[in-house]
């Protein structure tokens, strides 16, 4: 193992769901979401304030296995989605678990948007439930997709919502929010039609698997089960949509055959603007997306990759480790679930072309 590579003491008793870093640029906090059906805050750094395998801070107990986590406008404020259909807010100085709705199935994602004061949250029931997080007595709005959604990402004024059948919203964060504060009064359930900014269908053939915006606001990039990323941006301009493009990742060869994996997990480094890619294929590759080109590619680790995030400052990337089941076994052996993190070099996440 690398000496800028270490493991994180206290690791899930179960696959990891997601990863997410503090939004504080000087923090080394990270939250874990697991099936095991807790969720667990940790510091990278010892009681020396030595950058290391950290300490576990907390861990927070759910009535089922939590699919997803985010910090909001401060480290001291968790939200949490799951398999009990709950959105919930963790105050972390004091324990306490407070759920914001309910859904009528299982909740995929959670997003938090500190520009628009928003809590997203996006349901196999197929809704997203919009909070207001500073105006806590208003009921959440309703909004009614499509499709089941897989993946969520935000940027300072996007919403985008990758679901099954290839559908992609993009919704404008402003009239969410403008929404949700007028939707008061509305009845019990609060549900209202809303035209997304933009419909897209996916550019990757098969099952999206994860969605990533870029830090800049001015696109994202998604991940399919088959191998496949592809980069598009919001500008509707056929010049800008000239751009857009795929590409194939996260396939090994095997006695002459080429094995593909999903990419379960993208994130963008917040400084350079370059990517992470995390697959079934236990490798994590780092990107330049306007390049087209790959930057570098990380030794394979013991198992599926299924969450990747970078600290607020760029500094490190947290990678979670967990069986993938890509092998057909779902028994979760000792060792296979791990979280790795990684002290970046000043410019091993910097594009080819970046000065």
């Amino acid at each position: 193992m690398a000496s800028n590579q270490f493991a994180v003491a206290s690791p899930p008793t179960d696959a990891i769901s997601a990863l997410k870093f503090s939004p504080n640029a000087d923090s080394t906090r990270i939250v874990v979401s697991s099936w095991d059906k807790h969720v667990y805050l940790y510091d990278l750094r010892d009681e020396n304030g030595a950058v290391g395998e950290g300490k576990l801070l907390q861990k927070f107990e759910h009535r089922a296995p939590v699919l997803d986590v985010c910090f909001g406008a401060t480290e001291d404020e968790i939200y949490t989605a799951g398999l009990d259909w709950g959105v919930r807010k963790i105050d972390v100085p004091s324990s306490t678990q407070t759920v914001l709705s309910t859904h009528e199935a299982g909740v995929r994602s959670v997003v938090y948007s500190k520009d628009h004061s928003l809590v997203i949250s996006a349901s196999w029931d197929c809704t997203l439930h919009v909070h207001l997080t500073n105006d806590p007595a208003t009921l959440p709005a309703i909004i009614p997709l499509p499709s089941k959604p897989f993946s969520m990402s935000l940027t300072a004024t996007k919403l985008v919502v990758a679901m099954a059948s290839r559908a992609l919203h993009i919704y404008d964060l402003k009239a969410l929010a403008l929404l949700t504060a007028q939707s008061e009064g509305t009845g019990p359930l609060n549900k209202v039609e809303v035209e997304p900014w933009q419909r897209r269908e996916s550019s990757l053939k098969f099952m999206t698997r994860c969605v990533a915006c870029m830090p800049d606001d001015a696109g994202y990039a998604s991940s399919s089960i088959e191998g496949r990323v592809a980069v598009e941006w919001f500008d509707p301009s056929a010049e800008s949509q000239a751009r857009k493009y795929a590409f194939k990742c996260h396939r090994q060869t095997a006695d002459d055959v080429d094995v593909v994996y999903p990419v379960n997990t993208l994130a963008f480094h917040p400084v350079h603007g370059t990517f992470a890619s995390g697959g079934g294929d236990g490798v994590v590759a780092l990107w330049d997306g306007m390049a087209k080109r790959r930057i570098r590619q990380y030794q394979k680790l013991p198992s599926s990759v299924a969450a990747v995030d970078f600290s607020a400052n760029g500094k490190y990337l947290a990678i979670a480790i967990s069986p993938g089941f890509e092998d057909g076994k779902e028994d979760v052996a000792e060792g296979t679930v791990k979280i790795f993190v990684r002290e970046l070099g000043e410019t091993e996440a910097k594009g080819k072309g970046a000065k």
